[in-house]
């Protein structure tokens, strides 16, 4: 595949649904690019915050190579394809557990805010007007099991409900909310009682 921003999208593919443009892909490839440019730029970002910046490039390209690749078994029943996409990403973050891991023990030792972690950490901050929140956050997130830290950080970070973070993931809703309750129990115990995942769901019912 290849797609870049701005190749093969047509005006009118503003007006549909990711999963007209999934189903017109099939037939006209070029078509793809129009999910590319709704949904790189948010890809891109989850990877960043969880890899880092030098490598959220290749896994946002690895992203949209394999959605490509298995756009034929997309459930067009689900006009928005960003569980679908945040779940490979996801599923790609997995092959780098190491090294999430030592990205978040590193950032836990920067004294500085670092500038990738915003919006969280600066909403968290505010929140909970603590300055060294950013490297206790670092430290809870690198605590976390695989699968907890894949459930808070799709919900905090791709801007996931709960349903939609069950079908990035291929799990049960409760599976969702179950891990996300544990992973929530963890991160307010090491943040003095601040829950860096609620901001998300105040702002949805603001």
């Amino acid at each position: 595949m290849t797609v870049g921003p701005g190749v093969g999208t047509r005006a009118e593919d503003r007006g549909e649904s990711d999963a007209r443009v999934i189903e017109r892909s099939r037939e006209e490839p070029e078509a793809f690019a129009a999910l590319y440019d709704r949904h790189a730029d948010a890809v891109h970002r989850y990877a960043a915050r969880r890899l880092g910046p030098e490598a959220a490039e290749d896994l946002m390209a690895e992203t949209f190579v394999t959605a490509f690749q298995r756009r034929e078994t997309y459930d067009l029943t689900r006009a928005d394809a960003r569980p679908w996409l945040f779940g490979i990403a996801t599923n790609l973050v997995g092959r780098h557990r190491r090294a999430e891991a030592r990205r978040f023990k590193a950032l836990a030792r920067v004294p500085a805010p670092v500038e990738h972690e915003e919006p969280v950490a600066e909403r968290a901050v505010a929140r909970a007007g603590a300055v060294g929140v950013r490297r206790d956050l670092a430290a809870a997130l690198a605590g976390l099991s695989a699968r907890q830290r894949d459930v808070v950080l799709l919900v905090a970070w791709a801007g996931l409900d709960y349903e939609e973070a069950a079908l990035a993931l291929g799990v049960p809703v409760g599976t969702v909310r179950s891990r996300l309750h544990r992973a929530r129990s963890r991160l307010r115990e090491a943040l003095g009682g601040t829950d860096p995942t609620a901001f998300r769901e105040a702002d949805a019912h603001a």
